[in-house]
């Protein structure tokens, strides 16, 4: 009888071993989980909730049409809170929910912080927004779909001089933050080759981005025609709500990406928005096929228009779709050597990248007036 106890109890547990083990197969055989981390709460909240959007109606779409190689890609997403410790917490959750691919930090601070982890687990990470130069530096195993803020920068200084908006120009800037600090400089070294010159320079920290009374005197007093201000939307907002009807109706307010989401932080009044410029390589009125989808997609799903960050969201799932494919494994090591080699295009251009991670595509410049953000044509 005691043996008979014995065999069916080793039964019973070799049972549930079976099932178990059988369990987590299924789970990493079908399942590609793909993980983000970025800001869900707080003042920054659009650039992570357009992030993860865009990356969601890329998932969707991909598991509608059979997934990766018939495995369906399951999206995860953290919040970050823009705060760089609470990503690395949020990159080890990931972790521990089986991440497969890091789309990283939608901020800069957020991606710089996990990098080391990432090459030390031995995972892809592609960061759909994360654009200072350090932040996926030292890792071989990370890329970037936005540009780079360094090639921004000049990229903002070439378009302002090829389209002739300006020969002298004012800047402000945001003294404490990486972003803002790369942008200046970079457009800085920029102008200088290009005989641009810089009349007025007037900078900010996060502690005064409150009151611009002093900055804006000193820009309107300077007559310049253009504001060059690599600065995020929400600074950007207060600074241009502070300076209506100061400067003259044909000044312009010239950005880069952290621009994106303006017209959502003036919606008590859009025309305060009026004469800004953000360089971007996406616009949502363009009439290329696969950005009419995506469009129509999004507005479907959140009413709501696009801004790169979506886009950059979108672009991301489906570059990390093509690079698992080619190289038929989710390792990070295979999957960074299968990106050298890879040409993708997808809703915000045609890309390429180099053993940096970095890469390069057309810049567009998209003006806001009304309300309304089109496609800046001189």
């Amino acid at each position: 009888m005691k043996k008979i106890l014995c065999m069916m109890l080793a039964l019973v547990m070799m049972a549930c071993m079976v099932a178990c083990g059988g369990a987590q197969g299924d789970n990493s055989d079908d399942v590609i989980k793909i993980g983000g981390i970025g800001p869900l709460t707080g003042s920054y909240a659009n650039y992570g909730t357009s992030v993860r959007n865009g990356a969601k109606i890329a998932v969707d779409e991909i598991n509608a049409a059979g997934g990766i190689d018939g495995k369906q890609i399951e999206l995860l997403f953290e919040d970050s809170q823009t705060d760089p410790e609470s990503a690395v917490s949020a990159y080890g959750k990931l972790m521990d929910d089986g991440m497969d691919v890091s789309l990283g930090g939608v901020f800069s601070g957020e991606t710089a912080s996990i990098t080391a982890a990432a090459v030390a687990d031995d995972v892809l990470l592609l960061t759909p927004s994360g654009s200072a130069d350090k932040a996926i530096e030292g890792n071989d195993k990370a890329f970037r779909v936005c540009f780079y803020d360094s090639y921004q920068g000049a990229a903002a200084a070439n378009y302002i001089k090829d389209n002739e908006m300006a020969t002298e120009v004012g800047v402000l800037y945001e003294s404490d933050y990486d972003y803002s600090v790369g942008l200046y400089e970079a457009f800085v070294a920029e102008c200088e080759k290009l005989d641009l010159s810089i009349v007025e320079t007037q900078t900010f920290t996060t502690t005064t981005a409150t009151d611009f009374s002093t900055q804006i005197d000193a820009l309107v007093a300077s007559g310049v025609k253009l504001v060059f201000m690599p600065i995020y939307a929400e600074e950007a907002s207060t600074f241009l709500t502070q300076a209506k009807g100061k400067f003259a109706s044909d000044v312009y307010f010239f950005g880069a990406d952290g621009l994106d989401g303006i017209l959502g932080k003036v919606e008590q009044d859009p025309s305060i928005a009026d004469n800004v410029l953000m360089l971007t390589p996406f616009a949502a009125d363009s009439e290329e096929a696969n950005v009419k989808a995506f469009v129509e997609a999004y507005k479907k799903a959140y009413n709501a228009t696009p801004d790169q960050f979506a886009a950059d969201g979108y672009d991301a799932i489906y570059i990390i779709k093509a690079a698992i494919e080619a190289a038929g494994s989710t390792s990070g090591e295979e999957l960074a050597k299968t990106m050298t080699t890879l040409e993708y295009t997808g809703v915000t251009g045609s890309m390429t990248w180099g053993a940096d991670g970095n890469t390069v595509k057309n810049a567009s410049a998209i003006l806001y007036k009304d309300g309304v953000g089109s496609l800046f044509v001189k």
